[in-house]
């Protein structure tokens, strides 16, 4: 027996693995981003309701416009949420949604002549931060550049 005979080995088999359930894995993966959309959705709606309920608040009578700076904060919060857990880049706009058509309704008067969101400093840089921080987010999502592997 030489040398060379006594050291070739024939090349061992991977042992099977047993098959991974892929189908459940990506159900779960679907329920996940949709529980995620669905909170983004009541999170922007509940954002709105806050800002409005904050936007008459007043110190020794002057309207301080704390609503405006929750406004930005949160919507920065609820667009960097929904993108992250539906994993796509037009989820900026399930937060978005409800609250422009909250704030719309809160800027229409009711029948009996009340309006939520009064015409003053405060309601009008509301809107438009609110609305100008959704903008802002969905853009620099849309021009960012794409997400590495194993993202989205």
């Amino acid at each position: 027996m030489t040398l060379s005979a006594a050291m070739s080995v024939a090349p061992q088999e991977p042992a099977p693995q047993p098959p991974r359930p892929v189908r459940l894995r990506r159900l779960v993966d679907r329920g996940l981003r949709s529980a995620g959309g669905l909170v983004a959705v009541v999170g922007g709606a509940v954002t709105a309701v806050l800002e409005l309920l904050l936007a008459p608040l007043r110190i020794g009578g002057y309207p301080i416009g704390v609503a405006v700076l929750v406004a930005v904060v949160a919507n920065i919060a609820l667009s960097w949420f929904a993108i992250e857990t539906v994993g796509r880049r037009w989820a900026v706009a399930l937060p978005a949604l409800p609250w422009v058509v909250i704030m719309v309704a809160a800027a229409d008067r009711t029948a009996e002549g009340d309006v939520l969101l009064v015409g003053n400093w405060v309601g009008l840089t509301l809107v438009v931060a609110g609305a100008m921080t959704f903008a802002v987010v969905a853009f620099r999502s849309i021009v960012a550049p794409p997400p590495g592997p194993g993202r989205y």
